[in-house]
């Protein structure tokens, strides 16, 4: 749940790992989910299967929250059967299609009662986009931030004020909310951007007829106890 207080200068989007930034060409960015870490460890996995000598190997992904004092941790989790053989491409299609399903699952399931009651997190404005560059930080430009154009803290904080909390704009799409600037244009209302080309060269996963990735019948809701705080894929 992104806060006020959570807004960064955007000079320093690039190395920071946590925090929220607004762009010109994506909008708000949640830093913490575009680190990319969690596809790190999903492609680790997928290389991890393919040195295995398994016919099949099994993928997991999750993506969770903690709760306010970090007692307890909970999300959704599903494991995708992969056929031996996969190249390198087609391992980042598939990653990208895991991603994009938990993401739509996990923000649903924030926005589901009762966790709606405590957050207002779930499909918030800038959550999926945020993911999907964290994907593409991974797999293609590491620091995108200069074309993405983030703008200072104090610009960032009037759209903000202007606007409103973040959480209160819902987005179910991958394409950026973008917020214009309020002295320019203050009768305004948010509107869908269109990502950058570098965000577009990968195709999420859809073959699934071949047998070359097979899915479970059912995804996975997970609680655990005295959990970390923070929220990443695992």
């Amino acid at each position: 749940m992104s806060k006020r207080e959570d807004i960064i200068d955007g000079s320093l989007a690039a190395l920071a790992k946590a925090g929220l930034v607004y762009t010109e060409v994506l909008g708000w960015i949640d830093l913490g989910h575009a680190q990319g870490t969690d596809i790190v460890k999903l492609l680790n996995k997928m290389a991890q299967g393919e040195s295995s000598g398994q016919q099949f190997y099994d993928v997991t992904y999750s993506q969770g929250m903690t709760s306010p004092h970090g007692l307890v941790r909970s999300g959704k989790v599903l494991t995708w059967r992969i056929h031996h053989g996969r190249p390198d491409w087609e391992r980042k299609s598939i990653a990208l299609a895991m991603m994009m399903t938990m993401a739509r699952k996990f923000e649903a399931f924030q926005g589901s009662f009762p966790n709606n009651i405590v957050t207002d997190s779930g499909f918030s404005g800038e959550d999926l986009v945020s993911d999907l560059l964290g994907f593409y930080r991974v797999v293609s430009i590491q620091n995108p931030f200069a074309m993405l154009r983030p703008i200072s803290k104090v610009e960032a904080l009037k759209r903000w004020d202007h606007y409103g909390k973040i959480g209160s704009w819902k987005n179910e799409t991958f394409q950026p909310l973008l917020f214009p600037d309020p002295d320019k244009y203050p009768h305004s209302r948010p509107q869908k951007g269109i990502l950058p080309p570098f965000m577009r060269t990968i195709t999420p996963y859809n073959d699934f007829l071949s047998g070359n990735v097979i899915l479970p019948q059912h995804d996975k809701t997970f609680i655990v106890l005295g959990a970390e705080n923070g929220r990443m894929g695992l």
